[in-house]
């Protein structure tokens, strides 16, 4: 295959107040015509950096570019921006990884994808909706025709992957470069995503460049893999042949997901939380109008014991999350909740105030929850700060906490920005601990990291559990970071509980075949 693209000794430096920083050094890779070529590494590898330098995206945080880059013969960092501005959209489009930023709220999703086509290429609006309507439903979105008058917050996060995998065809791209396209979406999701690209390529013959953190989920996707780490390339092979034989270590270290297994739970446990019948009934609303409810819970009971964790696991819209708004009364819900001998669903204003310090949570996405104007003393001593406590107490305590979750008491005079993904979501931890919770939710608090990040976090949340006695509900997709952590797993299908019990059986001989299919899923995908 001819080669579309050709990276050559490409470095890309960036100009802090240190001076220059270095993201990239000397990578070198081409992709062919036709072919579906993975670019793999851990956050901070510099893949990212090195896709947005194909067509130049760094300009404006002035990033300095050195090497070559070519297209179909055309050298891109030649360019002018008024040139580049040809080859992006139409010759080279870009699928992001969080196409929630990607999508404006604002505006329905047929005009953002017909905007390119109206007012750069010159197409009628009448045409571009047809082009638009049946891209839609070829990416698999249900009734075309209708919900691309939609909002886009009326997808799920599946959907707007699927948009904005149909917006990136009306341009009739010969290379997509899919950053992270696939990151906090569950196994079943992640490989329809992939098959999606996969059906591109071989119905339009496009090219795509697929940047990704997991290299297990490439596995049956990808022609060739390049293997990134510290801004360099350490390994380069065809697919079947890495997978087979990888011999870079990283690349071993990549290939692992052993996390270990749970910390033990304590011998005498009493109930910290139990449910029954828990629901959560969502009110649809389409284009204004109010529609059928969604029963997001559907009489869900479940109980968690002091000083475990319990998994909940399952597909996206299975309810996990709807689940943890409830119990952390966000939501309106039925049933019954009882928290530490205490009518969780009963109680409201100073009570229910003062119930909340001892159930404290972590967001899948930290940064999203962070004001990023506060220091990371601040972030950590807000909830301290809430109950007025005093000043002494809460510089001592977020002192204490930051140390436990790996971070120094002098981190506490920075700004979010200036940490990793890694070390936001130590920050998020150690704001949940500074109220001395007795519960912490975790909603999918490792699905936007990479696996060796993944592994520092659970060993994290194990080793605080065993200093502090802590209570788990973790939600998750991911059955590896589940098995690693969980004693007990809740296992939701549609707003339903179809399965439950302690975590070794449940791995060992599922009872239901929605949870054969997701430990099935799971190990193909690896």
């Amino acid at each position: 295959m001819t080669p579309l693209l050709s990276i050559r000794n490409l470095a890309v430096d960036f100009q802090t107040s240190q001076g220059l920083c270095p993201a990239v050094h000397d990578m070198s890779f081409e992709v062919k015509t036709g072919e579906i070529l993975a670019l793999v590494g851990e956050s901070g590898s510099g893949k990212s950096v090195c896709s947005h330098a194909v067509v130049q995206l760094q300009r404006h945080l002035g990033a300095r570019v050195r090497g070559s880059i070519t297209f179909e013969g055309t050298e891109l960092t030649a360019l002018s921006e008024k040139e580049l501005r040809g080859f992006r959209g139409s010759e080279i489009a870009y699928i992001f990884q969080e196409p929630g930023t990607s999508l404006n709220p604002l505006h329905p999703v047929g005009k953002q994808m017909t905007e390119r086509a109206r007012m750069v290429e010159g197409m009628d609006k009448r045409s571009a909706m047809e082009k638009a309507i049946v891209l839609l439903g070829d990416a698999g979105i249900k009734e075309p025709e209708e919900r691309i008058h939609h909002l886009p917050h009326t997808f799920s996060g599946g959907e707007k992957q699927r948009i904005m995998i149909a917006m990136t065809l009306m341009g009739n791209p010969k290379l997509i470069v899919a950053d992270e396209p696939t990151t906090a979406l569950d196994a079943t999701l992640q490989d329809q995503i992939l098959t999606l690209l996969t059906r591109v390529r071989d119905r339009f013959g496009t090219a795509i460049l697929l940047i990704t953190h997991d290299l297990a989920i490439v596995r049956t996707h990808a022609d060739r893999v390049v293997v990134a780490r510290c801004g360099r390339i350490v390994e380069s092979a065809p697919t079947c042949e890495l997978f087979a034989s990888p011999k870079d270590p990283y690349t071993r270290t990549l290939l692992n997901k052993n996390h270990g297994g749970p910390v033990p739970a304590p011998k005498k446990k009493k109930n910290l939380l139990e449910l029954e019948g828990v629901g959560v009934t969502y009110t649809q609303h389409a284009r204004f109008k109010k529609g059928h409810p969604i029963q997001a819970v559907d009489g869900l009971s479940l109980i968690l014991e002091e000083g475990t964790t319990l998994g909940v696991v399952g597909e996206s819209g299975s309810g996990k999350s709807s689940l943890a708004k409830a119990i952390l009364r966000l939501i309106p819900s039925t049933g019954t909740m009882r928290f530490d001998d205490e009518p969780l669903s009963e109680l409201t204003g100073e009570p229910l105030r003062q119930l909340r310090r001892s159930i404290q949570v972590v967001f899948q996405d930290p940064h999203s929850s962070f004001n990023p104007k506060m220091t990371v003393g601040d972030i950590v001593g807000e909830g301290l700060r809430a109950f007025a406590l005093p000043g002494p107490y809460i510089e001592k305590a977020v002192d204490r906490c930051l140390t436990d979750v790996g971070l120094s008491p002098e981190d506490k005079e920075k700004y979010p920005h200036q940490f990793s993904g890694g070390q936001k979501q130590r920050i998020a931890i150690a704001r949940a601990l500074a109220l001395a919770p007795k519960l912490v939710i975790l909603d999918e608090p490792t699905s936007s990291l990479d696996r060796n990040i993944q592994f520092q976090i659970i060993s994290l949340l194990k080793e605080l559990q065993t200093k502090h006695g802590l209570s788990y509900l973790f939600i998750s997709h991911d059955l590896d970071v589940i098995r690693a952590i969980s004693h007990h797993i809740a296992v939701m299908k549609e707003g339903k509980l179809v399965e439950s019990g302690p975590a070794a059986t449940v791995f060992a001989a599922p009872d239901h075949p929605y949870t054969r299919m997701l430990l099935k899923g799971q190990r193909e995908a690896a």
